[in-house]
């Protein structure tokens, strides 16, 4: 079955930086657009960064300059490279695939941005 296992995030200094891996099974990973969305306290989840599967690339403007979202396809991969890192950054972050009109998601991992 389709699992979505993100990694990588922590309590980091605004700033400061960190590396997201969503290491993903059970489907043909290089055929479909993956994405990186955060929910934060209180809020609805919204999408971060999104990469299809040729590469291409987008951000929502609170993250565009800061974020870099990359995939490997040979390892079944998707990473979120955090830079300048700031309060409002705090949220879960979770891994997604849509695949037959279904979003598919990771369990999150928490990121903290905090002095």
């Amino acid at each position: 079955q389709v699992q979505l296992v993100e990694s990588g995030g922590g309590l980091v200094q605004p700033g400061g930086s960190l590396d997201l891996s969503c290491a993903a099974s059970g489907f043909l990973f290089s055929i479909y657009p993956m994405a990186w969305y955060r929910q934060a306290p209180g809020k609805q989840r919204e999408l971060a960064a999104g990469v299809t599967s040729g590469g291409r690339t987008n951000y929502a403007d609170s993250v565009k300059g800061r974020f870099t979202i990359s995939r490997d396809n040979a390892k079944n991969t998707v990473f979120l490279q955090m830079n300048s890192l700031k309060p409002e950054d705090t949220a879960i972050y979770y891994c997604n695939v849509k695949i037959n009109g279904a979003d598919r998601w990771g369990q999150g991992t928490q990121v903290t941005v905090s002095s």
